[in-house]
């Protein structure tokens, strides 16, 4: 059995979101009171919210992190050499 979309015109869901911002009835409420699925309306509300602010850190603190890690990996590398001729002595001289 294949269930076709409903579709709504842009009245509708004006409608249908004033009526939730009102603030009165939940959206479910509403939501019933239209004859539509409750998630039908949530998406429509969170379609309509604003989206969050992204936080970016300015240009300036990127490149002073990137700074940061060069040398942490350039430091990390140095160790690992170390290591590599740390095990290399210690297998030479335990034979």
């Amino acid at each position: 059995m294949t269930t076709r979309r409903r579709r709504y015109t842009a009245e509708f869901r004006a409608e249908a979101l004033r009526l939730v911002q009102r603030g009165d009835r939940s959206a479910a409420a509403v939501a019933r009171e239209l004859g539509i699925h409750p998630e039908v309306l949530r998406n429509w509300v969170r379609l309509t919210r604003p989206q969050a602010e992204t936080t970016e850190e300015p240009a300036e603190s990127m490149e002073v992190e990137n700074r940061r890690l060069r040398r942490e990996n350039a430091r990390l590398l140095d160790e690992r050499e170390i290591l590599k001729k740390a095990a290399v002595y210690f297998a030479n001289e335990s034979r």
